[in-house]
């Protein structure tokens, strides 16, 4: 295999791959375009390595511009899993638009920045002083319905394979169930009817690298965000799971298949040139 990555955390001790830091984006061009992956390139990245040198990137696109902000994540969710998706509404930060939310939300109800991640840019709204400082916070409104929980579940999905699914307990200082912020894991058994949404979302979305977080009320699933890039904190095994999942998906990914192809990964390309 011949892979380039601008992420050499996540991709420590690949075989034939090309470490580069992403202001390196320039001076190895032609290493990049050669390559048959370019692995974990940071967001500004995306679009002049997918159309400047039509490079085959993981995780794919879909991870990218849905991961990226909530807004256009939650309009998808809507779309293909709207019985899965809590009410949201998303509106412009104005004064008319600001007290028409405060009218209708039932308290307490969340708000969140677009782009935020690890619990941090949530809110609880409980009273006006909540919200006023809340929308000092943001350009857009992004409410949502209060789900009745105290524990959400992390659900770990590379290419199309489960690799993780755990509860996180609520923090002792409440709200919170992100480990990052205080939250805890719990490994008892998680409800079918979350691995299933999270898989289901994967797939139709097509998101290949990403940690789904669901909540169950009662037997119902809801969809609450994903994250593109997830700790591993709750993962059996680590980093070295993640790694043995995604040199998988990605051989999978670049063997020809079929009858007149045999089904085993690519091994005879010739090794891409070190970064110096």
């Amino acid at each position: 295999m011949a892979w380039v990555s601008f992420d050499i955390f996540r991709t420590l001790g690949f075989a034939d791959t090309l470490q580069l830091k992403p202001e390196q984006l320039f001076k190895y061009r032609d290493q990049i375009g050669a390559a048959d992956w370019v692995l974990f390139p940071e967001y500004w990245q995306l679009n002049a390595l997918r159309y400047g040198l039509n490079a085959k990137v993981f995780p794919s696109e879909a991870s990218y511009h849905l991961g990226h902000n909530k807004i256009e994540m939650t309009r998808a969710f809507e779309l293909v899993a709207p019985s899965h998706t809590p009410l949201t509404i998303i509106q412009a930060n104005t004064p008319d638009n600001a007290e028409q939310l405060w009218q209708q939300m039932l308290l307490p109800f969340v708000a969140k920045l677009p782009k935020s991640s690890q619990g941090d840019g949530v809110w609880l709204i409980n009273d006006k002083q909540d919200w006023r400082e809340y929308l000092h916070r943001s350009d857009v409104l992004y409410v949502q319905e209060y789900l009745p929980i105290d524990r959400d579940i992390r659900i770990v999905i590379i290419g199309d394979q489960l690799i993780a699914a755990y509860w996180r307990q609520q923090a002792t200082r409440g709200f919170y169930n992100n480990v990052s912020k205080g939250g805890f894991i719990d490994r008892s058994p998680v409800p079918q009817p979350a691995i299933d949404l999270a898989l289901n979302l994967a797939k139709t979305l097509g998101i290949n690298h990403a940690g789904f977080d669901i909540a169950m009320v009662g037997d119902h699933p809801y969809i609450l965000e994903f994250n593109r890039l997830f700790g591993n904190q709750g993962i059996e095994g680590g980093d070295a799971r993640l790694r043995d999942a995604i040199i998988d998906y990605l051989n999978r990914e670049s063997t020809p298949t079929g009858p007149n192809f045999p089904n085993r990964p690519i091994s005879n390309r010739r090794p891409l040139k070190r970064a110096a």
